[in-house]
């Protein structure tokens, strides 16, 4: 017979799978290296190839210039401030206008054709416009018709921002909604949820789920996008660079826009790229790949 000992002893791997752990462990440390050792060889031979060029030095007081950059950040960082304050303001828009445009382009029924039409038609022409003519458009010709008072350049190019990002917003989360399978939607049904409900704490929560790496990617490109709030001559990062620029016939504040960009961009970037594996890695779990 068993005893309670033996029964409660803990499980012990045996020695074939201790030395599987171990050579998996070694191979993992190898690879570690070898990208290490890679990154810095490339690292350097960049390096060396930018610093050995012809033009290095001229580049270098033009593009890389501290005193420059410590004198034009204040700027600039006030600039960068004001770009958030419309990413903000551009990502609620998008999110409740490209909802309604989703879900008017999912409505059964003949009775909602024009509303699919129009729906359609909207998000064919706002992602057939680039941003920047539709930044120019809103920015310049709405104001004209005089129908509000005089307006800051960054309301206008908040509402280009929403207009274009939720042309492509809605059609992520149309392609959730479609993805989501009919079933779900009679389950629902049958349990007396109104088309609204359903909608609402049924289909949306699966849908966005689904779509979420993609709707994370379209906010990190219009991150990067607010910047082009500086043609309708609002003060944000970009222009407050510009002005550097001009000022000090140097092109170093250019440069320490782009890096105060990227530092804000690189979060989401990363969390985006977290939850696409994520997602990858909970669609394949039971599987082989």
């Amino acid at each position: 017979m068993t005893s309670a000992t033996d029964t409660a002893r803990p499980f012990e791997p045996s020695p074939l799978e201790l030395e599987r752990r171990a050579f998996r462990r070694a191979r993992k440390q190898r690879s570690i290296l070898v990208s290490v050792l890679s990154t810095v060889v490339f690292a350097a031979v960049l390096a060396l190839a930018l610093t050995s060029s012809p033009g290095w030095e001229r580049v270098r007081d033009t593009f890389f210039n501290a005193e420059v950059a410590l004198g034009a950040l204040p700027r600039i960082l006030t600039g960068l401030w004001l770009n958030v304050q419309v990413l903000f303001f551009a990502v609620i828009g998008v999110a409740i206008f490209g909802t309604l445009l989703a879900i008017a382009r999912t409505l059964k029924g003949a009775v909602f054709t024009p509303i699919r039409l129009l729906a359609a038609g909207y998000t064919d022409i706002f992602r057939g416009i680039p941003l920047l003519l539709v930044l120019y458009i809103v920015g310049f010709g709405v104001p004209g018709l005089e129908l509000t008072g005089r307006l800051p350049a960054q309301f206008w190019g908040t509402i280009a921002l929403i207009l274009t990002y939720s042309a492509y917003v809605s059609e992520v989360l149309r392609a959730g909604i479609e993805a989501v399978h009919p079933s779900q939607r009679l389950a629902a049904r049958s349990l007396g949820l109104s088309h609204a409900k359903t909608l609402r704490l049924i289909v949306m929560p699966q849908a966005v789920r689904k779509v979420t790496p993609a709707l994370m990617n379209d906010f990190v490109s219009m991150q990067k996008d607010v910047g082009l709030i500086s043609v309708l001559g609002a003060i944000d990062a970009v222009r407050a660079a510009q002005l550097e620029v001009a000022a000090s016939y140097n092109f170093t504040p250019y440069v320490v826009a782009g890096i105060l960009f990227v530092l804000l961009s690189w979060p989401f970037i990363r969390v985006t790229d977290w939850v696409t594996a994520r997602a990858q890695k909970r669609e394949q779990i039971g599987g082989v790949v």
